[in-house]
């Protein structure tokens, strides 16, 4: 990868992020369901940390789960995404964090559709940026232009 992808101070994340934003990804936060900008999102293009920019899910991976988040079935870069235990709330979950930001993501589950592998990453919108395809280029993320050709 050619870019260096990293966490700003909290100062500059405090000035950079909504409210939600840094509730979502700095404090584990999860945003109400059906909220996400990105939830019914069907454009072409990727979608990154809003606090590094390193790239996390493709549209091309997006799916409708109905779950009221915007919903992947795989990371464009498995070494951007890091995986927690998660048992808070009860529950034995599987935490999603961005490798480079520490952001927050969400949650990555085992009931996703079996003919796009079965996962199901369940995404907080407010951890994420979306690149429009024909804003690759501009953007920094040229090389991801190959997946939609």
């Amino acid at each position: 990868m050619s870019k260096k992808y990293f966490k700003p101070d909290d100062k500059t994340l405090k000035e950079k992020l909504t409210s939600i934003q840094y509730k979502v990804t700095q404090n584990d936060a999860t945003e109400r369901p059906f909220s996400s900008e990105y939830n019914d999102n069907n454009e072409e293009g990727i979608y990154v940390d809003i606090v590094s920019g390193e790239p996390l899910f493709s549209s091309k991976h997006k799916f409708n789960a109905g779950c009221g988040w915007p919903s992947f079935s795989e990371p464009i870069e498995d070494d951007n995404i890091i995986e927690k235990k998660d048992i808070s709330l009860g529950m034995k979950r599987t935490e999603v964090r961005s490798k480079h930001g520490d952001s927050h993501l969400g949650h990555v589950f085992d009931d996703g559709p079996r003919d796009m592998g079965g996962l199901r990453y369940c995404i907080n919108g407010a951890s994420l940026k979306f690149i429009k395809k024909e804003d690759l280029e501009k953007e920094g993320y040229g090389e991801y232009l190959k997946m939609f050709e």
